[in-house]
């Protein structure tokens, strides 16, 4: 598994991760998060990203693989409590990183990431001063944002973060047109999230979950050639292209199906695209691009 630095970080992650919402919102058995972390650690994965509003995801990745810390990086998001969005104050930040250790069953965090708060509450800056605290106290290494469009461009232009989260993928290219460049700049590390647009394409009509409605709409549009053939192509190609964007350090993909991330990493054996795949993928986003197709937090 290839791995790249992360930013400024002393930190060497592979460049396929692990996202822990599935496994909470999904309500995975404590044995098939087990198996599924065990074996992806074994072939080479080193970056787990959860936070505490993934419903049950850090205690079941707690539970599965605490015993084996030192082999992994391990990142998660606070603000957003289980029970309600928008504990953005100083107690409460500290809260529930102490919560989120807990059920970790670790005494600290690689990285702790502001979950997608508004500009608003970041201008006041008492989250990011919880943060800074948390770092200074030794509960987390290292602290970033993880959210999208204006909100993601403050966060980077106030220098006080080390990484960026945000969706970058074939529906979602904004950022790479506007904040990728500066947080590349700058040396910060960047999570991309969605980095498969959900697979948006592979329902044939309109989904029923809202979550993956934008992106299937924009797919329509943009019709790229490759989301029509064999599924494994299609996730190939796009995983691919994230992997392929200027600052991306990391793609984290959320499963529940044990042996799915090995395919997942399989795919991208062969590395970023070819200058031609890639810049033909960015051409037909400039082409049909609409003014409303803007970061999807």
């Amino acid at each position: 598994m290839e791995k790249r630095a992360f930013g400024k970080t002393d930190m060497q992650v592979s460049v396929l991760g692990f996202g822990g919402a599935e496994i909470g919102f999904e309500n995975a058995s404590p044995h098939i998060v087990k198996e599924l972390l065990t074996a992806a650690i074994d072939q080479g994965l080193n970056v787990i990203d959860t936070a505490e509003c993934y419903v049950g995801s850090e205690e079941l990745i707690g539970n599965a693989v605490s015993n084996r810390r030192k082999e992994f990086y391990l990142f998660s998001k606070c603000g957003h409590g289980q029970n309600t969005k928008g504990e953005w104050s100083k107690a409460q930040i500290t809260a529930c990183i102490d919560r989120s250790l807990m059920r970790l069953k670790t005494d600290y965090l690689d990285l702790v990431q502001l979950h997608s708060c508004g500009l608003d509450i970041l201008k006041k800056g008492e989250c990011i001063e919880a943060l800074q605290e948390a770092r200074k106290a030794g509960k987390t290494r290292y602290i970033g944002y993880s959210g999208d469009g204006a909100d993601a461009q403050f966060a980077v232009d106030s220098k006080l973060f080390d990484a960026l989260q945000i969706s970058v993928n074939i529906a979602d290219q904004e950022p790479i047109d506007t904040v990728l460049e500066d947080a590349r700049k700058q040396g910060m590390g960047v999570i991309a999230k969605r980095p498969i647009a959900n697979a948006a394409w592979k329902s044939k009509s309109k989904p029923s979950n809202s979550y993956h409605v934008p992106y299937w709409e924009r797919l329509q549009k943009l019709n790229f050639d490759f989301i029509g053939k064999e599924a494994s192509e299609a996730v190939s190609t796009a995983l691919r292209f994230t992997l392929s964007v200027p600052g991306v350090d990391v793609a984290i993909v959320g499963t529940t199906k044990p042996g799915r991330w090995r395919e997942n990493a399989d795919f991208i054996a062969s590395g970023k695209l070819s200058e031609k795949e890639f810049a033909e993928i960015r051409a037909r986003w400039a082409d049909k691009v609409e003014a409303d197709w803007v970061g999807q937090t």
